[in-house]
């Protein structure tokens, strides 16, 4: 009677295990048909249970790099869609040119039609190369160097592109408020980062204003501040500034829309923080901090 007992009850306990085994098995079956169920049927103790806490984890990791794969499809789609419309607008501006190039004889519209597609052309050049910029940086295979970087250095190469249309439109660039510190970065890149903000500054201001440029240092941080006395950005608009392709009311005709968001990106892989504040009518302010210590 004992050896039957014993026997019947083996035979009970290997039935209820293979019972388990093959409801692990059709979960597993369900996962990997995408029907992602998050209700583990029991935790009971013993290895089977182990086995299928295990499984909801990597369930619920599956899911998650699911989502994320969702969205970066959608984000892509969403990118693509917008960079098709910026290259189309200037693309149909220069085949609806070289047409008409094509029967116009006279010198000076000629001459107008050139010039109007070079600019076309040049607008469409450094769309590329900025997307490309951006690309490489989400993608992480842009070369970042990670090293001491006066910011001196890097105004310095900002500026550069800058000070003869500055002087042109009587803007003043005012720097007595600099006061030259280092951070761990890449000064290409910070260079890149820092001219796109004033790029858009002087896009925003009237000739004979005013541009400054001011430091401070904390015992966290350090800071740019880049501050202009242009039209201002409204209330509603400064949370998307950084958004790519964001177009505000005040943005010029030539804007795409990406120049903040690449110089929000650089900043970001300097773990480096970028805030701005604006007025209308009485202009913008970007302040960019430089953390002493990274946790």
């Amino acid at each position: 009677m004992a050896g039957g007992g014993s026997i019947g009850i083996y035979a009970a306990y290997t039935r209820r295990r293979y019972r388990d085994i093959e409801r692990l098995n059709n979960y597993l079956s369900d996962v990997c048909a995408g029907v992602f169920r998050l209700d583990v049927p029991d935790n009971a103790e013993g290895e089977l249970s182990i086995l299928k806490n295990n499984l909801y984890k990597i369930m619920l990791l599956l899911n998650s790099q699911n989502d994320a794969l969702r969205k970066d499809k959608t984000y892509l789609s969403e990118s693509l869609a917008d960079i098709s419309h910026q290259l189309k607008t200037p693309l149909t501006s220069i085949t609806m040119m070289c047409d008409l190039l094509k029967t116009e004889t006279d010198p000076e519209k000629c001459e107008k039609f050139t010039s109007a597609i070079e600019s076309q052309t040049e607008k469409m050049n450094w769309l590329i190369i900025t997307l490309l910029k951006i690309s490489k940086l989400d993608a992480g295979t842009a070369e970042f160097r990670e090293e001491p970087v006066h910011i001196s250095s890097v105004l310095k190469k900002a500026l550069n592109p800058f000070l003869i249309t500055a002087d042109l439109r009587n803007i003043k660039i005012l720097q007595s408020g600099v006061k030259d510190f280092v951070f761990t970065g890449d000064e290409n890149w910070s260079a890149e980062a820092v001219g796109n903000i004033l790029k858009n500054c002087l896009e925003h201001m009237q000739d004979g204003g005013v541009l400054t440029l001011s430091t401070e240092s904390t015992t966290i941080y350090d800071v740019l501040r880049i501050t202009d006395d242009g039209c201002g950005i409204p209330k509603d608009e400064l949370p998307h500034i950084f958004e790519r392709f964001y177009h505000g009311k005040n943005a010029s005709a030539d804007s795409v829309g990406i120049g903040l968001a690449l110089s929000k990106t650089i900043f970001g892989r300097e773990h480096g923080e970028i805030e701005v504040k604006s007025r209308e009518g009485v202009g913008t302010e970007f302040c960019i901090k430089f953390y002493k210590t990274i946790v």
